[in-house]
C-alpha cells in the first residue's frame, strides 16, 4: 500500500458563518501586511483587489469620487470601492455579518479595512486542504478548472 498525499486549494475552506480570520485591530497578526497598508494605503488597496480578482485600479475611485462627487453637490462618506470588495469577500467566503456592518468599518476605519481584509486573503489564499489516499492500485486523478471535487 503506497500514501499519497494531495495538497488542494479551497475556496472556502471555513464552516459557513465563520468569523474573519483576523480581527479589525489584529495589526500585530500580520506586520507585513500592516506596514504596507501604513506606509501606502493606497497600494495595500490596490493588491486586495487585485488578490481578488478584481481591477487593481478600482480602489483609487475611492480617492477620486468624494471630490468629483462633491463637485456636483452630492456628499459622498463611504468608500464605494472599499465596501464593495468589503461585501463582495464577505459574501465569497460566507463570512458572518451585514452590509450595516459593512458600511461602518468601511468609514470609520478606512486603513485598518484594507489590512483586515489583506490578511483574510493571504489566509485564504495560501491554506491548503490535506487530503491522505492510500491505496494498492494506480490512482488516476482529473482536476477540472472551477471544481473542488476530483474525478476518479
Amino acid at each position: 500500500i503506497i500514501p499519497h498525499t494531495f495538497y488542494l486549494k479551497q475556496e472556502g475552506l471555513l464552516m459557513a458563518g465563520e468569523d474573519w480570520n483576523s480581527g479589525l485591530f489584529s495589526c500585530c497578526d500580520d506586520i507585513k501586511s500592516c506596514c504596507y497598508g501604513f506606509w501606502c494605503c493606497p497600494c495595500l488597496a490596490c493588491t486586495v483587489s487585485g488578490l481578488f480578482g478584481q481591477n487593481r485600479c478600482l480602489p483609487l475611485c475611492d480617492i477620486c469620487s468624494p471630490a468629483v462627487m462633491s463637485a456636483f453637490g452630492i456628499p459622498l462618506c463611504v468608500p464605494p470601492a472599499g465596501l464593495a470588495l468589503r461585501v463582495g469577500i464577505r459574501q465569497k467566503y460566507e463570512i458572518k455579518g451585514s452590509l450595516c456592518k459593512d458600511i461602518a468599518t468601511s468609514c470609520v476605519c478606512v486603513w485598518c479595512s484594507w489590512c483586515q481584509l489583506h490578511r483574510e486573503l493571504k489566509y485564504r489564499n495560501h491554506t491548503p486542504a490535506v487530503l491522505t489516499i492510500q491505496s494498492s492500485a494506480p490512482i488516476y486523478l482529473e482536476f477540472s478548472p472551477r471544481t473542488t471535487g476530483i474525478t476518479y
